[in-house]
């Protein structure tokens, strides 16, 4: 049985939740440090606010119980929603004027303890 160990959530984070998604997809499922190893090289724009999460998330793991090994946690759940839009007016030729969507999004990572860890107890 797997146990969730801690959660860590950002709500209103700049930047459209399809281009955090991409991020979200790249660790699901993987352990914190490898995890970390891959946000560290990818350099896509939501990658350092993923990984500032996902510190808080093991932190908060540890805090909540100094026993735990950061080493054996893995990312059980990570998802991203759609925050509400910065709506904004730009100028355009002749007078007019463009409308421009400033997108936010909300970032929800959960970790458990990896179940190769839990069978060698």
């Amino acid at each position: 049985m797997i146990d969730i160990v801690s959660t860590a959530s950002v709500n209103s984070l700049r930047g459209s939740a399809q281009k955090a998604r991409l991020v979200a997809d790249l660790i699901r499922g993987r352990k914190v440090g490898d995890a970390q190893g891959l946000l560290l090289s990818s350099k896509k724009y939501a990658s350092e606010p993923v990984k500032k999460l996902l510190d808080s998330a093991i932190s908060n793991a540890v805090n909540k119980n100094p026993s735990i090994n950061p080493d054996e946690l893995m990312i059980q759940t990570i998802f991203v929603n759609e925050g509400f839009r910065m709506k904004r007016v730009r100028p355009a030729p002749m007078g007019q004027a463009y409308r421009v969507q400033k997108r936010m999004c909300h970032i929800t990572i959960q970790l458990a303890t990896s179940p190769v860890a839990v069978g060698k107890e």
